[in-house]
């Protein structure tokens, strides 16, 4: 199983890939996380991520396939894998799409966690007033937020028309979320 949690920051995708890994065993594969692996590993990729972080320069998408491609090989055997993080734009879903097809694989779904903004950027407030994370400052938040919606909006009617998308109200409370993706996971195993 291929999955690709989709939906804007504060929307409850590491809550959401964090219950797969514990219950199903999936493999959560955060290109964040990555990357800063293979930075701290020493390896030849992982000097040239470094190099480029270093740099203060953005990681190319080729490079983020190659540690992807990586990850699926040391992973090979696992029951499914989370993207997360990745894709983020058209090209990248493409360059995702093109490297799974040579393997013989592809994207068996993508669950979108469906939220309303307004009601997103007051939790996030409320969350900030409370615990002060530095992450969760609205105005910084407002920033990401719109740049989820400029660099991702394509990906949807991409995935829409193969179609792969299924909608969850990211709104609902966590458990509900939860039984929400289970279903449209298991309605993915009947296809």
């Amino acid at each position: 199983m291929n999955l690709i949690l989709f939906g804007p920051p504060g929307a409850g995708k590491g809550t959401q890939a964090k219950r797969l890994v514990d219950g199903r065993g999936y493999v959560q594969l955060s290109t964040g996380d990555m990357l800063r692996a293979a930075k701290a590993s020493g390896s030849e990729l992982g000097q040239r991520v470094a190099a480029i972080m270093d740099a203060g320069a953005l990681v190319s998408d080729a490079i983020v396939i190659e540690l992807i491609e990586d990850a699926l090989e040391k992973n090979r055997g696992a029951p499914g894998f989370i993207f997360d993080g990745f894709p983020r734009t058209l090209a990248q879903a493409e360059a995702l799409d093109a490297m799974l097809a040579a393997k013989g694989q592809g994207i068996d779904l993508v669950l979108r966690l469906e939220v309303d903004e307004a009601a997103l950027i007051a939790r996030i407030t409320k969350r900030f007033e409370e615990q002060g994370r530095a992450d969760d400052n609205p105005d910084a938040f407002k920033i990401r937020l719109k740049a989820y919606s400029d660099q991702t909006a394509p990906l949807v009617p991409y995935y829409q028309g193969q179609g792969k998308m299924v909608g969850v109200d990211g709104m609902a409370d966590m458990d509900a979320v939860s039984a929400s993706v289970a279903a449209a996971l298991d309605g993915v195993r009947k296809r």
